[in-house]
């Protein structure tokens, strides 16, 4: 079994270029012809190249060294060394390319472009062959150019999934089963916590024309920022997304701090996760006192962030699903065709839902079972 790896350390080494050939033309009647010595070929170069089939590092960590062939001598007759091939590394979409020692970012592959392709490393050139060093005062030249030598350098290599929607959460809470339900994934999904142990990644299907794509990554835990349990390493997994779904487990009493909690996680994360707009799922509302639940969180979350949307649902009972799965999807279009902001597009939204006489909560929110109409 092929493990998830989303980082790996490589070795690259351009190729060198071939010698110069130091030869004279030999023929029957002609003892004393010229130099014909050819030209060493082209070392290989380093390219690497995006693959959209591909997901993760590993092929890299079973094959840390990637050399270019070397360029072939020149040979008599005035013929050219072959040039070497070049070595080319496939690597996933969302791939960035370091140097390990410095850090220092060489290049970010931030599309999908399914041949996109980055020139790394050019392979040394061919050496000249005695042929070029023939003058009126050396007709014999007896020296030719060595080939240049490769480039070799240490790379960090790092994978961040380009993904529409990032999907956050405690363990346990449900984000796996959204996801599964949502899209062509199929996450193990069991009842017990950390069931997911590296990201998944989900289609929604929108219409013909368009696919969103949804990661749902390890749960956090109170300290992951510090290094605790297994988000932490994942969370940049969603750094490129458009935005993000808290998922919160209504069933637990804790529910009423999650949502501040994983806030505080993801801001000692950094990089900029606590901008990206953001809906709040509030889970299995089925169960006994998690509706009343929901809706205490709900009104905290609007009390100091009115802006951010919190839907009920229960994903084990399909209830207020269709709902769930508009408010994705027009939260990735907003973002992708650089609308407002999310405060500005709802302080419309609230101004519309004024002059219509009708209450902001209508508008903008899914009821909550038990809340009035």
């Amino acid at each position: 079994m092929i493990q998830f790896a989303d980082e790996a350390n490589i070795k690259v080494i351009s190729g060198k270029g071939g010698n110069g050939c130091i030869s004279f033309r030999r023929e029957k009647y002609i003892p004393n012809g010229g130099p014909n010595g050819g030209d060493g070929g082209r070392g290989g170069n380093v390219i690497f190249c995006v693959k959209r089939n591909l997901r993760t590092l590993s092929h890299l960590r079973y094959h840390p060294i990637f050399k270019a062939k070397n360029g072939g001598d020149g040979q008599g007759w005035n013929r050219y060394g072959k040039d070497g091939d070049d070595v080319i590394i496939p690597v996933p979409p969302g791939t960035t390319i370091r140097d390990a020692e410095t850090g220092e970012l060489i290049h970010d592959f931030t599309t999908e472009s399914e041949n996109e392709e980055f020139l790394f490393l050019e392979g040394g050139k061919g050496g000249w062959g005695n042929v070029h060093f023939k003058s009126s005062t050396n007709q014999a030249p007896r020296y030719a150019h060595p080939g240049k030598p490769g480039v070799e350098r240490d790379l960090k290599v790092e994978l961040s999934i380009m993904a529409d929607v990032g999907l956050v959460g405690f363990p346990n809470a449900g984000k796996s089963s959204l996801l599964d339900l949502f899209t062509n994934a199929r996450p193990k999904i069991a009842p017990y916590p950390f069931t997911t142990k590296v990201p998944n990644l989900g289609v929604l299907h929108v219409d013909q024309d368009t696919d969103l794509i949804i990661a749902d990554i390890p749960g956090i835990i109170e300290g992951a920022s510090e290094g605790a349990g297994l988000g932490i390493r994942f969370l940049k997994h969603i750094s490129r997304t458009a935005g993000l779904l808290f998922m919160i487990d209504c069933s637990d009493d804790s529910c009423l701090t999650a949502y501040k909690s994983l806030l505080k996680e993801l801001e000692s994360f950094g990089g900029g996760l606590l901008e990206k707009p953001r809906i709040v799922l509030c889970n299995k509302i089925d169960i006994e006192g998690a509706a009343e639940r929901a809706e205490e969180v709900r009104r905290k979350i609007r009390e100091e962030e009115p802006d951010v949307s919190v839907l009920a649902l229960s994903v084990a009972e399909r209830t207020n699903i269709t709902p769930v799965r508009k408010a994705i999807v027009e939260m990735v279009e907003k973002m992708e065709n650089g609308q407002k902001s999310l405060s500005e597009q709802n302080s419309e939204i609230k101004k519309k839902s004024f002059m219509e006489g009708r209450s902001v909560d209508d508008s903008m929110e899914v009821q909550f079972p038990g809340s009035e109409a």
